[in-house]
């Protein structure tokens, strides 16, 4: 049987353990950076058809990182919300240096 979260707290090691892969982690990070700047571009430039873009940006990168780096499923289908946030905490997270691109873990 499978474990169920039921708290960001609880997910969020979870999260990490499917996210151990150098590269699939450079991935998420273009990704959510990309994500947070064509959200910007679009306010700026009150051009919010760019917005259909966002999904597709920070989710394309992240999931060519898990289906072919980390070869796992991304936790976005069960969790989709703890996921999301998890995203973002890893990503500053890694902007302020508290996790690494690279882990110590063996990559996958």
């Amino acid at each position: 049987m499978e474990k169920r979260f039921n708290s960001l707290k609880e997910f969020y090691p979870f999260y990490l353990s499917e996210h151990q892969n150098k590269t699939s982690r450079i991935l998420h990070f273009i990704g959510t950076s990309c994500f947070f700047v064509l959200i910007i571009v679009a306010i700026l430039l009150s051009t919010y058809w760019i917005l259909y873009f966002v999904p597709i940006v920070g989710y394309g990168f992240a999931w060519v990182g898990h289906f072919f780096y980390e070869k796992n499923k991304p936790a976005t289908f069960q969790y989709p919300f703890y996921s999301l946030a998890s995203d973002f905490i890893l990503y500053f997270d890694l902007i302020l240096g508290k996790e690494k691109f690279e882990t110590t873990q063996k990559q996958k």
